[in-house]
């Protein structure tokens, strides 16, 4: 598959379905920091598509693109470490649950994870809600170009183990160099076939 246009079509704080919102989606999920806006940049071959911050907790809406004028690739709000109040982190999850119980149109979720640490119970409790939900998924491990290559195979056993999925089920990624790029991209063809 190839991106060939990416645009921005809005940001909704509640999730609803009317038009233009009628295309297959990818959702993109993870913690804040883990480099969501980074990998829809980098996916869509654009700096500025979506904003990055070094400070979690930027993505607060939920954020939607319009990907070849054939899908949406959904952008949610990071989970975890934020450093904001509890009522919006609880704000946040609520509207995330009112995502995923309302789209009909979600096709698969890219839970991204960071590559360079264990998953974290945040990570864990999100897949477990993939499951009971049945909503498919891949695990995308980020920021690949910051270990070594050696480094990054050890680091994907315990990744596997939290997030029960086997090692091949596993796309690292990079931002920065593009790495797993390509494997991402065939994987979204497949899943939107």
């Amino acid at each position: 598959m190839e991106i060939k246009s990416a645009s921005f079509v809005t940001s909704q704080s509640q999730y609803s379905e009317k038009s233009p919102i009628t295309l297959p989606q990818l959702a993109v999920v993870g913690k804040s920091n883990v480099g969501k806006s980074s990998l829809i940049n980098s996916l869509c071959n654009r700096k500025k598509l979506c904003k990055t911050s070094s400070t979690p907790g930027k993505t607060r809406l939920i954020n939607i693109f319009l990907i070849n004028d054939s899908f949406h690739l959904v952008d949610l709000p990071g989970y975890g470490f934020a450093k904001v109040e509890q009522s919006e982190k609880l704000r946040w999850g609520k509207m995330m649950d009112e995502y995923f119980q309302q789209s009909t149109h979600l096709r698969h979720v890219l839970h991204l994870v960071d590559i360079r640490h264990d998953p974290t119970q945040d990570d864990i409790t999100m897949n477990q809600y993939f499951r009971q939900m049945e909503i498919p998924f891949t695990i995308i491990a980020t920021k690949a170009d910051k270990i070594s290559r050696g480094a990054q195979m050890k680091q994907i056993a315990p990744i596997c183990r939290a997030m029960m999925v086997q090692p091949w089920e596993i796309i690292a990624c990079s931002s920065e160099t593009g790495a797993g790029r390509d494997q991402l991209l065939a994987k979204i063809g497949e899943v939107l076939a």
